[in-house]
């Protein structure tokens, strides 16, 4: 299939909008390879794309070099008509989105100060820098959207599409299933809650006497096992949208070094320390002590969900609105209860499910509902659940009654590729074109080239 700079857009933003930390010292030397309109091109944005790529495992073809200026000349051509075409963005959802890459990046090296080594700039300074890059990420994203966003699939286009795969080229798909599920989370008693209380105010007695430092005790206590061995750290943003918003503003009410009281998020009890702030980023470390749940509280999440059941079999209550009234689990309370893949695909085969999961599904058949179990979540946090099994298929290869949605999302695309195809060749001609010798001879090039040497259009 013909490489298509729509294809291509995603992986290429990536590499081109971001200074990447890891890379080697500074080019000393640079020049322009290529310029689109008033946009130019450096030899230093190609060598850091793929030095990305590189960092990132992404196989590394011989002619990598022409087609990453073939595909950065193409986001410039989008980002100079998005930008003629006054295309709203807005510098809060580019603030964000650098936010949720410089979390990535911390994530990856472990903290904010690793990732400030690595990079030899602060997060201040990569923010900065990549201010630029995100802001062109936005605008050839937007501009796409505009060229592709009244492209659509008939069903006999879909069936075309379909005709001229090779038979031995059409996907093999394994058995896959689709899954809701009821999340009940037995509340503790208050003597549990209040048990959590005193530990963590003995603990914050101990930090600031000089007993114990809060590193060492939230490595030996916490039931956060996203921090227990870094010590209870994480490198946070005021903005976030992906902390629990009360525990992100008792994080930003205190003094450096200071240690919050003990407080209350739907995770459990936690205390804070503020290590530093900078603006609306910080640094910080917790401890989280989760409620015990005790054989009581369980029996009564049972009954429960007992009763639950009995009238979805009954057919007197939808299981979607049971999920709406009963459900604890906010990944899957707002869809009617449907358990998705990290890529959020509701099709999950067996090995994306846990292993509880696994196990309740054994015996049952394509509309049942489980018995109450027992397990316990991603955060160690214990709770009981029934669930839905909505569809079952079989091993096969791809066919259109079984597949029929997932061949015309490719299908879609494919025509979402020839329209971004057709609004190349008729709008690069009216742009002022210029390209360095050394890529001129690039097979990939030769669109480019042919435009360059013609009259430019007005």
């Amino acid at each position: 299939m013909k490489r298509s700079l729509f294809v291509l857009l995603a992986s290429l933003l990536s590499a081109l909008a971001w200074a990447q930390p890891n890379q080697p010292k500074k080019v000393i030397a640079d020049k322009i390879v290529a310029v689109v309109g008033d946009k130019v091109i450096l030899k230093s944005d190609i060598d850091n794309a793929i030095i990305d790529m590189q960092r990132q495992n992404v196989e590394v073809p011989a002619n990598v070099k022409c087609i990453t200026l073939e595909q950065a000349m193409g986001i410039k051509a989008l980002v100079l008509q998005a930008e003629k075409d006054s295309l709203p963005i807005t510098d809060e959802e580019i603030e964000t989105d650098i936010d949720n890459q410089i979390r990535f990046y911390i994530g990856q090296y472990g903290s904010k100060d690793e990732l400030e080594r690595v990079a030899g700039k602060t997060v201040y300074q990569l923010k900065e820098d990549f201010k630029d890059g995100f802001r062109d990420r936005k605008l050839a994203q937007a501009m796409r959207n505009k060229i592709v966003e009244d492209v659509k699939i008939t069903p006999n286009e879909v069936k075309v599409y379909f005709d001229k795969i090779p038979k031995d080229s059409l996907f093999l798909y394994e058995s896959e299933l689709e899954i809701s599920q009821i999340v009940m989370y037995p509340k503790a008693s208050r003597d549990a809650e209040e048990y959590c209380i005193e530990r963590l105010k003995d603990y914050k007695q101990q930090i600031e006497s000089g007993k114990r430092d809060f590193k060492t005790l939230a490595m030996m206590y916490t039931e956060d096992p996203g921090s227990k061995e870094t010590g209870g750290l994480y490198d946070v943003n005021r903005n976030s949208k992906e902390l629990d918003p009360t525990w992100l503003s008792k994080a930003f009410m205190l003094k450096e070094g200071q240690i919050s009281n003990p407080f209350k998020t739907k995770f459990g009890y936690h205390i804070i320390q503020l290590i530093s702030r900078a603006g609306d980023d910080a640094s910080v470390r917790h401890i989280l002590l989760i409620p015990q749940v005790t054989s009581i509280e369980m029996r009564e999440g049972y009954s429960k969900l007992d009763s639950i059941r009995a009238k979805l079999i009954a057919g007197t209550m939808k299981f979607g609105e049971a999920v709406s009234k009963y459900s604890d689990d906010d990944n899957s309370k707002f869809n009617a209860g449907q358990i998705s893949g990290k890529d959020g695909s509701t099709f999950l085969t067996i090995d994306q499910l846990d292993k509880d999961l696994v196990v309740m599904l054994k015996d049952l058949k394509v509309g049942e509902y489980s018995q109450p179990k027992e397990y316990v979540d991603e955060r160690g946090k214990k709770g009981i659940r029934i669930v839905n099994l909505k569809t079952r298929t079989q091993p096969h290869r791809e066919n259109l009654k079984d597949d029929y949605n997932r061949v015309a999302q490719r299908a879609l695309e494919d025509k979402k590729n020839e329209a971004i195809d057709v609004w190349f060749n008729k709008k690069i001609p009216s742009y002022f074109i210029r390209i360095d010798e050394e890529y001129r001879n690039c097979e990939e090039m030769k669109k480019w080239v042919n435009i360059a040497e013609a009259p430019v259009k007005n």
